[in-house]
């Protein structure tokens, strides 16, 4: 298990849900997170307490469905030597009873937000992970399968998947690891009440791919196979993964 006291952390989806519980849990490590939502203003909170747990905060409002504001947050971020990314952020457009009426738009939003925004994330800030020779990137995937009325979030899910895994190839001989995180269905605002799972059953499986100091990049972390664990038991059990 590495240590990350003093690296700088980017999690989209901050404001909230598992995003919001895994920037408090990494507060406790000493690090400098870097907070986005839709709207700065929401990650007011968990500032405050990432800083009385003894880390640094700062907050960016970007609305990833949004070419203009991802290519503002990019700028932005670029003022930063990110060492460990969470892109953490997604949403869920609709469920529709009747697959038939599924949009153009539905589509649309879907990739906007859940593929494309976290590639282009990616893409400009890997290359300075590649130059200094660290760094982790744990994107959120889906396990949803097999309902077509959630296509497009499936769909959207599945092209950050091959996306991501496709990335694995440009680390080869780094520290640099890639891995993909599927937290189980939550009740979360995207998961709904009905969930099985409360959202703090996720975090550890969520958390521990960046804490990993090895292998299985590229896989898919099942988060709630690691629920109960301890970080450090969740950690080991990862990197046991062949």
């Amino acid at each position: 298990m590495i240590d990350i006291k003093g690296k700088t952390i980017l999690v989209t989806g901050a404001a909230r849900g598992i995003g919001k519980l895994m920037a408090i849990e990494l507060s406790k490590y000493g690090v400098n997170l870097i907070l986005v939502s839709r709207d700065k203003a929401h990650t007011a909170q968990v500032e405050d307490i990432v800083r009385s747990n003894g880390s640094t905060a700062v907050s960016f409002g970007c609305d990833l469905g949004s070419r203009e504001d991802v290519e503002k947050l990019i700028k932005d971020l670029s003022a930063y030597s990110i060492d460990i990314i969470y892109n953490n952020a997604g949403i869920q457009v609709t469920y529709r009873p009747d697959v038939f009426d599924t949009t153009w738009e539905d589509y649309e939003k879907s990739f906007r937000v859940n593929t494309i925004a976290p590639m282009m994330i990616c893409y400009s800030i890997l290359p300075s992970m590649l130059e200094k020779g660290f760094g982790r990137i744990v994107n959120t995937s889906s396990g949803i399968c097999n309902e077509p009325e959630q296509g497009p979030y499936s769909a959207s899910k599945a092209g950050l998947d091959k996306t991501t895994s496709d990335l694995v190839k440009l680390t080869s001989g780094k520290d640099v690891l890639i891995y993909l995180t599927d937290p189980g269905w939550c009740r979360t605002d995207l998961g709904g009440p009905m969930a099985p799972n409360d959202p703090s059953s996720a975090v550890v499986g969520c958390l521990a791919p960046a804490f990993t100091s090895e292998g299985p990049s590229g896989s898919i972390v099942h988060a709630q196979d690691y629920a109960g664990l301890t970080l450090e038991e969740a950690v080991a059990k990862l990197e046991s993964v062949k």
